[in-house]
């Protein structure tokens, strides 16, 4: 049903009848969510390299230090080794979307019935830490943390992407429709939505702390396509349950 992995947006589509989720309270979730830090670390980064290299460090924040260490190969900023090894962007960034989603973490994994950090990792997996966000043509974030798809009976806002569809084995790039939220609470709610009202997925539901049940109910519901998809997301979601931020992958 769903996309393994969203990447470019292309054009717009017209949205619908205006019955989309509604925006959640304030509550401790940074205004502009993980992309909008992510961008704003970057553009100081980009600012940081044009306007004076290594000198003009200690005017960069922890992150874009980080960042900096991961974008100029071979750099070593404060300690901060480039490639994403241990202590370095990768991890860091990985860190800070974990903190972006918490709340909204806990609150889809309480209304499934299964452990927080498997909420996240499935996050994490379709957004690619959210550093591959689904976006309007126009540049606007979706917030579809979770790739899913507007069907016929989507009332929301709609974002036409590109995504990677397995059929018989092979993988293909497809151009489909997909919600478009104003904001990662809405993402997070309607996501719990979706598993909690489709019966196919009832398998996923109170799972708890089993990762790989949870994921093993998504993939034979039809969640993904991508037939290492349960593995993918039990592996991950193990990991963080472990404590540990796994190097970014590319699995799509």
């Amino acid at each position: 049903m769903q996309s393994t992995m969203f990447t470019a947006a292309t054009r717009p589509t017209a949205a619908t009848a205006a019955t989309a989720p509604t925006a959640a309270p304030a509550r401790a979730s940074p205004p502009a969510g993980f992309a909008g830090v992510f961008q704003q670390v970057r553009r100081d980064v980009d600012s940081f390299i044009s306007q004076g290299g290594p000198a003009a460090a200690p005017a960069l924040s922890p992150e874009g230090r980080a960042l900096l260490a991961r974008s100029l190969p071979g750099a070593a900023i404060d300690g901060v080794a480039a490639g994403g090894r241990p202590g370095g962007a990768t991890s860091l960034l990985q860190q800070q979307f974990l903190e972006s989603i918490k709340p909204w973490a806990e609150e889809a994994g309480q209304k499934l019935g299964v452990a927080p950090e498997i909420v996240a990792a499935h996050a994490a997996l379709e957004s690619g830490w959210g550093q591959r966000p689904l976006r309007q043509s126009a540049g606007a974030d979706t917030n579809n943390l979770f790739g899913l798809k507007a069907g016929g009976q989507w009332r929301g806002d709609v974002a036409a992407a590109t995504t990677t569809e397995f059929e018989g084995g092979a993988a293909l790039k497809k151009t489909e429709r997909f919600r478009s939220y104003p904001d990662q609470a809405s993402a997070f709610r309607d996501y719990a939505q979706v598993l909690l009202d489709n019966p196919r997925y009832r398998a996923a539901l109170g799972a708890g702390a089993d990762a790989g049940a949870f994921a093993q109910g998504l993939a034979r519901g039809g969640y993904a396509t991508d037939p290492a998809y349960a593995d993918k997301l039990t592996r991950l979601a193990q990991r963080l349950q472990q404590g540990a931020a796994p190097a970014l992958q590319s699995d799509d």
